[in-house]
């Protein structure tokens, strides 16, 4: 008898219980492993996974890679100089969303991809209609603003004080519930990238912008990168500060996990040596946005703190005693993706430019401090 996955405990044809027999054969669809592929393209950034239709996207910064679930390529989609950063399908409409970058440009775009016509290999982003873009002036305003006041943008640097909050751009894309709620019309919510800078005080909390997609097909355009369009909301819907200290280019993944009503980061360590530079954060789906002080940001007028909508990290996880915050150190940064039950991927990036691959593994939450993710293992048949 074919052995059946089940949050890694052993089950074979007779093993387990009823409820056990019958929660396994729902992740039986689910692979435990999967390779994304070697490619000429940056590093993995994020994935995502439709498991109603049973295909697994990666994002390889310049290049979309499109895998059914046993393993094979179905297609890809290239053609672009930007950065592609994390992915989120959005269930609506089942179009794939993902943070493009052109800093040059001072250009920030959501691309949404119909990816139901990613049926081949190289298929052109520049020539496709699959591919359509909708750009976010609110992130480029914080990317561009002069902050040191002296006239002059100091552009894609981390060592000036320029880019209000530290803002380097936007990574982290995910599909969830209005802030403060876990039911209700889902909204796509993009994370800020944030420099590395040890010597300022205003780039300590990650930044978070909710958007109402649904009227965004009117918004969308081809992307043409030798003149690059402005065509999108010219202010997010809500727009939201956690307080995690600096982490090296902000949220890298960002995820909602409905079974546990939970929002997870996923960072590249922060430097300042005074925070726990932890590598995931999360909080709760229900917690309340409460306006606060942005300690570190210093409001316009010169009187204290800037005031923002703040969200406050979950109570379980490791705790730093000094700052008060919480996290986790695991590694979560170029994919994290929650497929319901308790269960996600976890990517883990390799390879050198010109042969980058990535290889995602099944994962039950624990909720421990310590090892908050296990592997779900392959049971022995009996």
């Amino acid at each position: 008898m074919s052995a059946i996955l089940l949050f890694g405990m052993t089950l074979g044809g007779v093993g387990g219980s009823g409820a056990e027999a019958q929660e396994a054969a729902g992740l039986a669809d689910l692979p435990l492993t999967q390779n994304g592929g070697t490619w000429d393209a940056g590093h993995v950034q994020g994935i995502a996974v439709d498991r109603a239709n049973g295909f697994i996207y990666y994002s390889f910064t310049d290049l979309l890679a499109k895998y059914d679930f046993e393993g094979n390529l179905v297609g890809t989609l290239v053609g672009w100089t930007g950065h592609l950063g994390d992915l989120a399908l959005n269930p609506a409409n089942g179009k794939l969303y993902g943070s493009l970058e052109y800093k040059a440009d001072e250009a920030f775009y959501i691309a949404v991809i119909d990816v139901a016509g990613v049926d081949r290999i190289g298929i052109s982003a520049a020539t496709s209609p699959l591919f359509q873009t909708v750009h976010l002036a609110e992130v480029g305003r914080d990317y561009a603003a002069d902050m040191d006041g002296n006239g002059r943008f100091d552009g894609n640097i981390a060592e000036t004080l320029d880019h209000r909050y530290g803002a380097s751009g936007i990574d982290g894309v995910a599909f969830g519930p209005r802030f403060g709620s876990h039911d209700g019309p889902q909204r796509l919510t993009v994370g800020y990238g944030i420099y590395s800078h040890t010597g300022r005080s205003d780039n300590d909390h990650q930044v978070l912008l909710q958007y109402d997609v649904s009227e965004w097909d009117d918004l969308a355009r081809p992307l043409v990168e030798s003149a690059p369009h402005r065509s999108g909301p010219d202010h997010a819907d809500g727009k939201y500060f956690v307080r995690t200290g600096n982490t090296t280019y902000g949220i890298q993944n960002l995820a909602y996990d409905a079974n546990s009503n939970r929002w997870f980061m996923g960072v590249y360590a922060g430097r300042k040596p005074h925070y726990p530079n932890y590598l995931m954060f999360a909080f709760d789906a229900d917690a309340r946005p409460t306006r606060g002080d942005l300690v570190g940001v210093p409001a316009a007028d010169g009187n204290g703190w800037e005031k923002g909508l703040l969200l406050p990290l979950a109570e379980d996880g490791l705790h730093d005693p000094a700052t008060g915050i919480r996290g986790w150190n695991q590694k979560s940064d170029v994919g994290l993706e929650p497929v319901g039950d308790g269960l996600f991927y976890l990517a883990v990036n390799s390879g050198t430019r010109g042969s980058q691959t990535a290889d995602i593994t099944l994962m039950r939450w624990t909720g421990k401090a310590d090892q908050p993710f296990v592997p779900v293992v392959a049971p022995t048949a009996r």
